[in-house]
């Protein structure tokens, strides 16, 4: 069986996908990494661009002998993920890139990324977790899954979130779209805040060999509002 390999998002970790077990233990293999400053390896130092960031998993897993295998990204972790199908694409079998975009800066973004920096230094690391997890749920705080998502985003330190902004600010993946040859899934919650319509449809429309998966009633974070139909569309995806 080929595994999966998932790759989380700014202030994320790889514990935030725990709730899909119940629906991908006995069908797929999973993979799940902490990048450097977040999640499990929040003492490991930060990286900030996002081709260190795909360079760094990709040496984790030839270093685990981990050499095919499908990939998935969310978030910042889909534009971790575009780089390392670009740079090791002859690895990744199939592509799924789930909330996520082809630019780090996304046009008319709330604020600047250096309002965002100064923002995070001022309210410190814990409430920007806190402020940040909420946005990712259709109910905010209220969400089932805001909990778990805020203590995993709780570990990471103000130098890990700076970097992930840097690493952001400084990435573009617009021009290299088109040379993504891996069948590749764009999955999205149409209530997400963080990407809108316009960015999902620049990847469906430029990416070659790409699908389309939009679940209902569902923000930022679909695998955890709604886990079953989230793991259902993967593997027909994967299996197909």
């Amino acid at each position: 069986m080929i595994p999966l390999v998932l790759v989380h998002g700014f202030m994320g970790g790889s514990a935030q996908w725990d709730c899909l077990d119940p629906f991908l233990s006995d069908r797929v293999t999973t993979i799940a990494v902490d990048l450097p400053g977040f999640g499990k390896n929040a003492a490991l130092p930060p990286v900030d661009t996002i081709t260190g960031l795909a360079d760094w998993v990709i040496q984790g897993l030839r270093e685990r002998g981990i050499h095919h295998y499908n990939l998935l990204g969310h978030s910042m972790g889909g534009m971790i993920a575009q780089e390392i199908a670009r740079r090791h694409g002859n690895a990744v079998n199939k592509l799924v890139l789930y909330s996520t975009g082809a630019v780090g800066v996304i046009p008319g973004r709330f604020e600047t990324i250096a309002q965002s920096k100064a923002r995070a230094g001022t309210d410190g690391a814990l409430a920007t977790a806190r402020r940040i997890s909420a946005t990712w749920f259709e109910d905010e705080e209220q969400g089932a899954g805001y909990p778990d998502c805020s203590v995993i985003a709780e570990q990471a330190q103000l130098p890990a979130i700076l970097a992930g902004l840097d690493a952001m600010e400084g990435w573009s993946g617009r021009d290299g779209l088109a040379d993504l040859d891996n069948d590749t899934l764009i999955l999205w919650g149409d209530g997400d805040r963080t990407y809108s319509w316009d960015q999902i449809h620049i990847l469906w429309s430029h990416i070659p060999k790409a699908r389309l998966a939009v679940i209902p009633a569902c923000a930022h974070a679909v695998h955890m509002e709604n886990p079953s139909t989230f793991c259902q569309i993967l593997v027909d995806f994967l299996t197909a």
